[in-house]
């Protein structure tokens, strides 16, 4: 994707020059993947604002020479340094040509107090100013690359549970973790790298707990199970989920499933370019108080996915901000009835004019195993 982190660079200096600063420190791993291809432990980056050519020629990159050969492959593109301290080493140089380098945004939301006193020195007369989220800006809008990458894990994700209820992974007698690793071990046949977080499997009981991590309790016929899972393709994360029976469904499931199902609807048709975060929670969240169960919907509706499974836009009634062409999100509510069972759907999606576009594509009816 290096004509895509290309764009990415280029986009960041018309960021940085409208903020009067002549280039950026870049030491959040995940934000020097975004702007370089990237993916190893250790690295630096400083994008200098001026227009290309210029802006590139003065791009620095560096890692340590554990990497030197796949920064020779991911970031060939650059101008490369070989040092252990890597974010030092980039600051020195910053010192160094004070006169080009003189008003530096630094990522202040992940680098310590600490550390700030450290490339500080080292900058001399290059002037350090904090400039949090200025690439986590640049990350909420996807590009036609990173989409790709969510499509391509959203399948992965959806293929695994096709398979894991057609071989009969989901029968009484099994249990949450030997469920859950099934569905990993299907992701990774189905073209995942791994998993993009801790699956969750919760059944019976469990599945009232929002966030319940898999043990050895037995799936019993009559039980809800709900799994919380996504792949991981690319560094890009798919998130889901999915609520079944074991058998057929007693008339309080199908209650609360339908309740829910209603409400991700609502949810979902309320993602639209510039509406305001809370009020597509609002939309999701008043179709299950209104029946009476909104002390059950113990969480906000969504929120962003991409190089983390948990990012920028927040769907809640304590977000902010508006929805956008291009970000990726999610839409999750549920209802749960503590001692005996809960429900969450959930889908990743795009934002586009009009309708979203759906990734997860697994069925949303109530599924009877």
């Amino acid at each position: 994707m290096s004509e895509s982190h290309a764009h990415r660079r280029d986009a960041l200096r018309s960021r940085l020059r409208e903020r009067d600063l002549d280039a950026m420190l870049v030491t959040d791993l995940l934000n020097i993947r975004y702007l370089t291809g990237f993916t190893g432990s250790n690295a630096a980056l400083v994008v200098h604002a001026a227009d290309d050519p210029g802006g590139e020629s003065r791009t620095v990159f560096c890692t340590d020479g554990r990497y030197l050969t796949q920064a020779e492959e991911q970031v060939g593109d650059l101008e490369r340094v070989i040092d252990r301290a890597s974010d030092l080493t980039i600051a020195q140089r910053l010192g160094e040509e004070a006169a080009v380098y003189r008003r530096v945004g630094f990522e202040s939301q992940h680098v310590t107090v600490d550390n700030r006193d450290v490339l500080d020195d080292a900058a001399g007369k290059s002037e350090l100013v904090r400039a949090p989220g200025t690439v986590e800006q640049l990350r909420l809008i996807k590009d036609a690359a990173e989409i790709e990458a969510l499509r391509m894990a959203c399948a992965a994700a959806d293929r695994a549970l096709t398979e894991l209820i057609e071989h009969g992974g989901l029968r009484p007698g099994r249990t949450e973790l030997e469920v859950a690793r099934d569905l990993e071990a299907r992701m990774l046949d189905n073209g995942a790298a791994g998993p993009s977080f801790e699956t969750i499997v919760a059944a019976g009981a469990h599945s009232a707990v929002p966030h319940h991590r898999p043990t050895d309790a037995v799936l019993a016929a009559g039980d809800f199970v709900k799994m919380d899972f996504g792949a991981l393709v690319d560094g890009y994360h798919s998130d889901m989920t999915r609520t079944v029976v074991l058998g057929k469904a007693a008339d309080w499931q199908r209650e609360i499933y339908e309740l829910v199902r209603a409400s991700q609807s609502a949810g979902r048709a309320a993602v639209k370019i510039d509406a305001e975060v809370r009020d597509v929670d609002t939309a999701a969240r008043d179709v299950i108080a209104d029946a009476g169960y909104g002390e059950q919907f113990l969480h906000g509706l969504g929120h962003g996915v991409g190089l983390e499974i948990h990012e920028a836009p927040t769907l809640s009634q304590r977000g902010d901000g508006r929805i956008a062409e291009r970000m990726a999100v999610t839409v999750e509510p549920g209802v749960y009835l503590a001692g005996q069972g809960g429900v969450r759907i959930e889908d990743t999606l795009v934002v586009r004019p009009g309708t979203p576009e759906l990734l997860t594509l697994t069925t949303k009816e109530l599924v009877e195993v």
